[in-house]
């Protein structure tokens, strides 16, 4: 890090904080403004802030390593884009018109409150456990690289680079949340859209010229890290099945590091759940003034998520050849004495490529495009775990408190994450393999909420005891697979080899976590159809609007004039983008 890589990453902070206060100056002392910015975010803010949330320590850390490991195969979950369209097209009429703050909040409408308050309950401590988690991690990781050498000594103890990033990470993203609620987080993530995809951008053409040009990347690399369909139709073993015994897995698919089927049948329910249930992002178009903002705001995410195939996962995969080729001695020991990868190693690739191919004055702009995903991805998580907390516990607690004292009871809570944050971090630094372990959690804890809400809107006659008895029964089964995951996967005392071969638990612990989260799906959505229909309907009234079998003729004339031949046009853009992606990565 040069002077002019500083001079850079300052530029970045002052624009930050300056567009910070100047929305924080704006704000008013209310509910609606703080948690939903006045319901006003216009369709470009929205998409930004919606990819900006996305776009965090998962693509810095895990997405340009599994690049750098496995070339274009994760990319399936970055062409996700199409849940985006669902978001726009199918969920967000439902959401307008229900005008509710929460995600848990619709379930209340649609079924009863004790699905909203366990739906909260298990928001916030998968929020803690996984999103927090994993941005103080990549904070971290990404300050030991480019700053190794950065100590500060308080006497009673020193803090080496990762303990520095990670705390202030922490700080300076909870002090603009706190004090701005959505409207800040929102404007903030719209700068640092901006900055992210251009510094990323920059990342990789002056790779692809470091390395020699697109062309040395496909010949070094090789068809298979350029083959989105390798892991689903290996060479050889079209129309076949293979059981294939992995060391710690058990599972029945085609031979290579992804399995079809989970990819076929899990993948989108993640993406779903993810893109269209989820507080973290759905927040963002609840804050749309108007059906027409939302789903403009949702068609515009889905152009955005189109690029990190090119702007993570190409630059792990330079990163790979620039050590494979021999070109870059600093890159050395990202390979084995065979010449593979490290996985351990290639969670760095992204900020290695920024230490060591980048000009002096880019480097700092991409420091500080790394440093908006990361701050970015911990605003949003704050701001949404602060508004759960706030709206779905606290006011139902306390119903008749003021909108002032909502607004203040958000940025406590708000607080409250960010010294939980700060008090996960020795976790974090001690713990092995984390970042596969939380890519499991969301396979375990996204069925049920999935089958609750896309059941729940296209079939009128399911009820709330179904609801909650899916959401139980699925939260159950997910936390029991946690439960047996964790000690092996952090390695505790006792745990170092596993379960002992053949063993129920060792069975549950190696099945592969995409087929046990399509299990959870299965069992969730029987239990769901099966008690609903056993109890009760639903009273039609109630859920007047909230299913398609309740919309009335008013609210279709409503839908209907919020969208044109432009939406309509775009949304086909983003599917043919898409389409043409899978139909080049094929070797």
């Amino acid at each position: 890090m040069e002077f002019l890589d500083w001079i850079a990453i300052a530029g970045y902070f002052v624009l930050l904080l300056g567009l910070a206060w100047w929305v924080i100056l704006k704000g008013k002392d209310t509910a609606d403004d703080y948690f939903l910015a006045g319901r006003n975010l216009g369709w470009f803010v929205v998409g930004a802030s919606i990819f900006a949330s996305n776009i965090g320590s998962e693509h810095l850390v895990g997405l340009a390593g599994s690049g750098c490991t496995d070339g274009v195969a994760m990319a399936h979950y970055e062409l996700h884009a199409w849940c985006l369209l669902v978001l726009g097209w199918v969920m967000v009429p439902f959401y307008t018109r229900s005008m509710v703050f929460t995600m848990p909040e619709f379930l209340e409408k649609r079924f009863n409150a004790t699905a909203r308050w366990v739906l909260s309950i298990i928001s916030l401590v998968a929020y803690v456990l996984t999103k927090i988690a994993v941005g103080i991690f990549a904070g971290g990781i990404v300050f030991a690289t480019l700053l190794p050498d950065l100590e500060v000594d308080l006497g009673f103890a020193v803090f080496n680079s990762f303990w520095i990033g990670s705390v202030a990470v922490i700080v300076l993203t909870g002090l603009y949340t706190v004090l701005g609620g959505l409207r800040a987080v929102a404007y903030t993530e719209a700068l640092q859209t901006f900055i992210l995809v251009v510094g990323s951008v920059l990342v990789t053409i002056f790779g692809l010229r470091a390395l020699g040009g697109w062309d040395q990347l496909r010949e070094i690399c090789g068809s298979d890290m350029f083959n989105l369909w390798k892991p689903l139709v290996p060479a050889g073993m079209e129309g076949t099945w293979e059981p294939v015994k992995e060391p710690g897995r058990i599972a029945w698919y085609f031979n290579g590091n992804y399995p079809w089927l989970g990819m076929l049948f899990c993948a989108p329910i993640i993406g779903l759940w993810y893109w269209c249930t989820d507080q973290y992002i759905v927040q963002r178009a609840l804050g749309a003034p108007s059906e027409r903002e939302a789903r403009r705001g949702s068609i515009f995410a889905a152009f955005l998520k189109l690029l990190p195939v090119f702007i993570f996962i190409i630059p792990g995969m330079i990163c790979f050849a620039l050590a494979k080729s021999g070109q870059m001695d600093a890159l050395q020991g990202m390979l084995d004495e065979n010449g593979q990868a490290v996985a351990d190693k290639c969670q760095a690739a992204f900020p290695l490529m920024v230490k060591h191919v980048l000009p002096t004055g880019v480097r700092g702009i991409v420091v500080a495009g790394l440093l908006a995903a990361l701050m970015s991805s911990l605003a949003g998580v704050f701001n949404a775990s602060s508004t759960l907390f706030t709206m779905d516990l606290y006011q139902k607690f306390r119903p008749g408190v003021s909108q002032h004292q909502l607004v203040w009871m958000g940025r406590a809570a708000t607080m409250a994450m960010v010294v939980i944050g700060l008090l996960w971090i020795p976790v974090i630094q001690g713990a092995r393999g984390l970042y596969d372990y939380l890519q499991g959690v969301q396979g375990y804890l996204a069925p049920p909420i999935f089958v609750v809400f896309f059941l729940g809107v296209f079939n009128k006659r399911l009820n709330g005891t179904g609801c909650l008895a899916a959401l139980i029964v699925g939260f159950a089964l997910g936390v029991f697979r946690l439960a047996v995951d964790t000690p092996v996967t952090l390695r505790l005392a006792g745990f170092e080899q596993g379960y002992p071969q053949g063993s129920f638990l060792w069975i549950v612990n190696n099945l592969y976590f995409q087929y046990y989260s399509v299990f959870i799906f299965l069992v969730c959505s029987a239990v769901f159809v099966l008690v609903s229909y056993a109890t009760a309907p639903p009273s039609l009234d109630k859920i007047q609007g909230l299913t398609f079998g309740t919309i009335t003729a008013e609210d279709r004339v409503r839908s209907r004039s919020s969208w044109g031949w432009g939406e309509v046009a775009a949304s086909a853009a983003v599917l043919v983008a898409i389409l043409a992606a899978y139909l080049y990565f094929q070797g």
